[in-house]
């Protein structure tokens, strides 16, 4: 069952709820609520509901955010004008152990609060992937570590220790296959207003 609700098909019906995204962001605690309503964001926490002027959200940041359970985890981050930030991604905690994940939920949400948000502020920067700075790190950090991995095979294939060899090839390959994606999809780019890029708020068919 989608985790998304839309409150668009039908105006003039007022029993149909606002545009709305569930998720529990950790194995264990409360699931939180995202609802728009009108010109505001709703966040029920169960413990207490904040409101969020859409007009207040100064910057949309869309980023890949992989579990240690899923690789296809990615996330909405919300900064507002005073500060403060709001995040919400497309995975849920159902236990300790599962993640739910609803592609065509989240992304029906995000859709619906990026154009509000471009509405109500249309000077607020849309933008995809990390800080340029942090992105930066990030490939630099990783980059060098696969030297160090590569120069380890060869060393180890010249001398003789074939099985390190190997090992130093798997490690290379999983390095790569893990890190890739997170410097690929974090590029730092900017956005037109409420766009929400499909690498980084994936349809259902991703």
């Amino acid at each position: 069952m989608s985790r998304y609700g839309s409150g668009m098909d039908n105006a003039e019906d007022i029993d149909t709820p606002p545009p709305y995204w569930r998720q529990r962001p950790r194995p264990v605690g409360f699931e939180i609520v995202y609802r728009i309503k009108g010109d505001t964001l709703e966040i029920d926490s169960t413990r207490k509901v904040d409101t969020v002027a859409l007009a207040a959200i100064d910057q949309v940041r869309f980023i890949y955010a992989p579990s240690n359970i899923s690789g296809k985890g990615f996330k909405t981050q919300l900064r507002l004008k005073d500060g403060k930030s709001v995040s919400f991604g497309n995975l849920s905690w159902r236990s300790v152990t599962d993640m739910v994940r609803d592609d065509a939920g989240y992304r029906a949400f995000v859709e619906a609060l990026a154009a509000g948000v471009a509405k109500a502020n249309p000077q607020a920067r849309f933008v995809a992937g990390k800080p340029r700075w942090l992105w930066l790190v990030l490939s630099v950090v990783s980059a060098a570590l696969l030297v160090m991995v590569a120069l380890f095979t060869l060393r180890a294939f010249q001398q003789g220790a074939n099985p390190a060899g190997w090992l130093g090839i798997a490690l290379a390959a999983a390095s790569v296959w893990q890190v890739w994606p997170m410097i690929r999809l974090n590029r730092p780019r900017e956005l037109r207003s409420g766009e929400a890029p499909d690498d980084l708020v994936p349809r259902p068919s991703t």
